[in-house]
């Protein structure tokens, strides 16, 4: 197992293993919180709890997979990605629920950020000579999710739902316009059409490297954030 230690300067198997730790502590912290929240508000803990969960297993093999091949894991990720944002989509729709959301909203959510991760993973990995226009398709969801969270039904709805819920929908919504925002930087970085077709670096494998330690910080950040701003939300709004 020698081959598995990190080496003192592997940042972006650190940025990992450091990851791991952070998703599973965020993780104990929202179960163990749970039982303490009031029904209404469990649900959205509890699935806070879950998605930094599922992070912190897809990060420690992600890490592992990393330090056999030295390879950026984009496989482990994407499925990470398929399984968490959908459900950091969800989450807008449990606290907008009693203000009257509709399961069309939540349909609406999960079905964009499923399209914006699938067109991704093949603009990144599978067709990679077409990675603009599966970039655009991806950017489009994106938006689309921006939209409905800053102006559209979502926002509609916070407001109605009281002065906590619309504060908690505002944070979140940054998460989603600012935090996000890496992971298509990191798509263009990372695809050979660069920007509009042009190559943005010279030495890909080094921006590979660059994007796995943003990725690792800003996917802690975003998901553990996310949970902290609902466990907030259920402490303050009754």
């Amino acid at each position: 197992m020698e081959h598995l230690k990190i080496a003192t300067d592997n940042y972006v198997a650190f940025t990992f293993f450091i990851g791991t730790m952070a998703m599973m502590a965020a993780s104990m912290f929202f179960f163990f919180e749970v039982n303490s929240t009031t029904p209404k508000w469990r649900t959205s803990v509890l699935v806070s709890g879950i998605i930094t969960f599922i992070a912190a297993v897809h990060y420690y093999y992600m890490r592992g997979y990393n330090l056999e091949t030295g390879e950026s894991p984009t496989f482990f990720r994407y499925v990470d990605w398929i399984l968490t944002v959908p459900l950091m989509c969800v989450e807008f729709y449990l606290i907008t629920k009693k203000a009257g959301a509709k399961q069309g909203l939540l349909w609406k959510l999960i079905f964009a950020s499923v399209v914006m991760l699938v067109t991704g993973y093949f603009g990144e990995t599978i067709d990679r000579g077409h990675s603009v226009l599966w970039g655009v398709i991806s950017g489009a969801a994106y938006f689309y999710i921006a939209y409905l969270v800053w102006f559209g039904e979502v926002a509609q709805l916070a407001q109605t739902a009281g002065p906590q819920v619309a504060k908690a929908t505002r944070i979140l919504g940054w998460f989603v316009l600012v935090g996000w925002a890496i992971y298509p930087l990191g798509y263009i970085l990372g695809t050979p059409g660069g920007l509009f077709g042009f190559q943005l670096v010279s030495d890909p494998a080094a921006a590979s490297h660059a994007m796995d330690i943003v990725y690792n910080i800003a996917d802690a950040i975003n998901k553990i954030g996310f949970g902290l701003v609902i466990y907030s939300l259920s402490r303050t709004e009754d």
